[in-house]
């Protein structure tokens, strides 16, 4: 087992591990045991009570971060060439069809988010082996595959993200950045934890959220209150 750093020692010791933090306890935790050079992305994993195997059970969603990701997400809009000035103005970093339907089947996949139009998804169908995998698959149930291909675009520059439930029932999401303040934290927190609380199946039985742990990049996680509003 690796040795512990003498930064992650004193992380460590200020979390105390019998007990369970409020959302803004723990934003302020995470803040304050945070010491990356970098500006770390905070994290939250919420396990559900839930059998992602079932398909009445599975949990899948959007939510727009009131406070925004704070990461400057890379958009790829895949569109016919009438709806090109639409996707630039909007903000997506890279705008066209072919020539990048030509670039990822070569192997590039060098954005976050790729948005497009219903009459497009038919050419991405080949590509699924590559976009799948890397989550980049538009799908119209997170809102990116649509005509409104501005609306899309600004909301995923904005803070809009989406969420699915992995197979040991656990749903991963990046919730802003240590440089944020505890509150736009927690703000977030609760608007994800909130959409969850919305989106339970009727099939779930028993405790729906059974644990959430926040943590930043390279910090120890601080265990959270699941008896959430």
């Amino acid at each position: 087992m690796a040795r512990l750093t003498k930064k992650q020692k004193e992380a460590q010791a200020k979390i105390d591990k019998n007990k369970v933090y409020s959302l803004e306890e723990a934003s302020a935790l995470i803040k304050d045991i945070t010491s990356t050079k970098f500006d770390a992305s905070v994290d939250i994993a919420v396990r559900l009570g839930v059998d992602p195997r079932k398909a009445n059970q599975m949990v899948r969603g959007v939510v727009s971060l009131p406070h925004g990701t704070g990461k400057d997400v890379k958009v790829l809009a895949l569109v016919t060439p009438d709806k090109e000035a639409e996707a630039k103005e909007a903000g997506a970093d890279y705008v066209g069809l072919q020539e990048y339907l030509d670039k990822i089947k070569g192997g590039w996949t060098d954005v976050d988010v790729i948005i497009t139009m219903p009459s497009v998804m038919g050419k991405l169908g080949p590509l699924g082996r590559v976009l799948g995998p890397r989550g980049l698959m538009p799908n119209p149930k997170t809102g990116t595959v649509t005509m409104d291909v501005a609306k899309a675009v600004t909301e995923v520059k904005a803070g809009k993200i989406d969420f699915k439930v992995d197979k040991t029932g656990i749903v991963h999401a990046a919730i802003g950045k240590a440089s944020f303040s505890a509150e736009k934290i927690a703000g977030n927190a609760q608007e994800l934890l909130s959409t969850l609380i919305k989106l339970k199946p009727t099939a779930a039985k028993g405790t729906y959220v059974k644990s959430i742990y926040m943590s930043s990049t390279m910090s120890p996680s601080v265990a959270v209150d699941p008896k959430i509003n």
